[in-house]
C-alpha cells in the first residue's frame, strides 16, 4: 500500500537501517544518500521516507512529500557547493524511463557539465 514500507524495496530497507548508505542528509520525512554508481562528482538521491512507487504516485497521493523531497534536493545540491554553478534534478518513472528502483526518488546531479539532451 503506498505510503508503508515494502518488505522487498531497497529504499525501504535503507530508510529502516537495514541496508548501508552514505547519508548526507536527513529530515523527518526525508533521506538523501550518495548514489552507489555515480555519473557525476554530486550524485544524490533523495528519497521520501514513506513509500511510493514513482513521482507521479507520490505527487498524486503526498503532494507535501513531494514538495520536501524537491525541496531537500535543493538544499543537497547548496551543501556540494553545485547550487551555484547549476545542477540537474532528475526524476525517472517507470522502467522504460530508467527507474530501476520502484520508490520515489530524485537525482541530484552536479559539480560537471550537464548538456542537453543527456548523452
Amino acid at each position: 500500500m503506498a505510503g508503508e514500507p515494502q518488505a522487498d524495496c531497497l529504499f525501504c530497507k535503507i530508510v529502516a537501517g537495514e541496508v548501508p548508505a552514505t547519508v548526507v542528509r536527513e529530515t523527518e520525512t526525508t533521506l538523501a544518500f550518495r548514489d552507489i554508481n555515480p555519473q557525476a562528482p554530486t550524485h544524490v538521491l533523495v528519497i521520501p521516507k514513506a513509500h511510493y512507487a514513482d513521482a507521479a504516485a507520490l505527487a498524486a497521493g503526498a503532494p507535501q512529500l513531494a514538495a520536501d523531497m524537491l525541496r531537500e534536493a535543493g538544499e543537497v545540491a547548496a551543501d556540494d557547493k553545485t547550487a551555484e554553478s547549476g545542477y540537474r534534478i532528475v526524476l525517472n518513472t517507470g522502467s522504460g524511463a530508467g527507474q530501476t528502483v520502484f520508490h520515489a526518488h530524485a537525482h541530484v546531479l552536479g559539480g560537471r557539465g550537464l548538456e542537453w539532451p543527456p548523452g
